[in-house]
This record gives structure tokens, sequence and C-alpha cells, in this order.
């Protein structure tokens, strides 16, 4: 069993609870513990040095910028979409382009609405895959299981209250489930120990027939802003 193997099925184990694996040897069995997934004291700023001119995968072929994240590093909630856009791309941060001003008008008008005095500054904001695949195709699987390393540590320095899964790549990124979004969205999830609540991409959303799911995102936004901040 080769490397990667061993590490992705160390990580199946962990995933489900394991912290301790058994060696059979009698009388007393010896232990493995399973490796750590982040180094001690890891920071955001560890891990962009960690990924350096990244190309681990093919993704960085075609890449203008990484687009690592944004927005406050203690958040107590993480907004994770699929992955960069053309104007992403060009300014190294996530959600500028139409659906990111989408996203923007949706953080600030629900909260506002709502009472809930939050920003998009205030809130954190990344993506599954940190270079912007050809075309704004769907991520593939290999793509995300490497730059995933980069998000799960992400998550586990902010440790937010709640995280906020942006559409279906994000929503099997950080839930395992394999449903599409209608069926997932407005659901409570895990990752890890933490919520997630599952909604649309603001990418679909700004297509014109997508009333009644831009509604449905409002109401997904509503429990996920009142869970973390009320």
């Amino acid at each position: 069993m080769d490397t990667d193997q061993l590490r992705r099925y160390l990580e199946f184990y962990q995933d489900l609870g394991i912290k301790t694996l058994y060696k059979a040897a009698p009388p007393a069995p010896p232990t493995m513990e399973l490796p750590a997934l982040a180094p001690q004291g890891d920071s955001l700023l560890k891990i962009i040095e960690d990924m350096g001119d990244c190309r681990r995968c093919r993704l960085h072929e075609g890449r203008n910028k990484i687009v690592f994240g944004v927005g406050d590093e203690q958040a107590p909630l993480v907004f994770v979409g699929e992955g960069p856009g053309a104007d992403e791309d060009a300014q190294g941060i996530p959600f500028v382009g139409k659906a990111g001003q989408l996203l923007t008008q949706m953080i600030e008008g629900t909260a506002r609405k709502e009472g809930i005095p939050v920003l998009r500054n205030q809130v954190y904001i990344c993506n599954v895959v940190k270079c912007r695949p050809p075309g704004n195709r769907t991520p593939e699987p290999d793509e995300m299981e490497i730059c995933g390393q980069f998000l799960y540590r992400q998550l586990s320095v902010i440790r937010p209250k709640a995280i906020c899964a942006l559409g279906g790549t994000a929503a099997r990124a950080m839930t395992g489930h394999k449903e599409g979004v209608t069926k997932m969205r407005g659901k409570w999830f895990k990752w890890r120990d933490i919520p997630v609540m599952v909604t649309y991409h603001p990418s679909y959303l700004l297509r014109p027939y997508n009333g009644d799911a831009k509604r449905e995102a409002w109401e997904d936004l509503k429990k996920v802003l009142h869970f973390v901040y009320d």
C-alpha cells in the first residue's frame, strides 16, 4: 500500500471518529496514532506559505492567480463555493464577479432585513479549489482531493460556528453526500463537528428563470445567519 493510499484510509477512519488504530500483536497491542492532517499551530498564513506557487494538480496550467480566500480570519461563518471564475482569477479574490456581487447583496441584504449587523467583510469566503478550472468547468475529483487539504486546514484554523456550502460541488465536498442541491438545500449537515447549511450557488441564481430558487436561497441564508448570530 503506497503512502497516499494509506493516508486516505487514515483520513477515512478519522472522519468516522476513530482516533487510534491497533495493530494485532498479543499480548498488549501497541498503538499507532493517526497523523495530524494539519500542522500544530497552523494558521492561514502558514497554509498560504505551504501552498506556494502550487502546481500539485493540472489546474495550475491555465491560472492567473491562486484564489485563497478573503474575509475575517476569526469569522463565525464561512461561505464555501466551487472555484474561481474569470474575475476571481484576474484579481485573486473569491466572489468578485457578478455572482460575488449577488452573494454580497444576499449576505448584507438578508442580515439587514433580519436585524443582524453583519457585512460581507465580517464573514470568510473561500472555494473548494483555489485555481480556475478551464472554461469554468466543474472541478475533477482528483483536483478537489488535492486542493481539499488546504480547504480542510482553512476551516480547521478558522473553526467557524457554521459553514454555508454554495452549490453542488461545495455541498458534496463539505458533506460527502451525492444528492443534488435541490434535495440538500435548507438542511443542516455536518463537516467534522461544524454545522453546514447547503444552498444554491449565486451563479445559478443569476439565471432569469430561477425566481423560486432565489426565494429559497434567502430562506436558507436567514436560517444560517440566525443560527450563527442570534
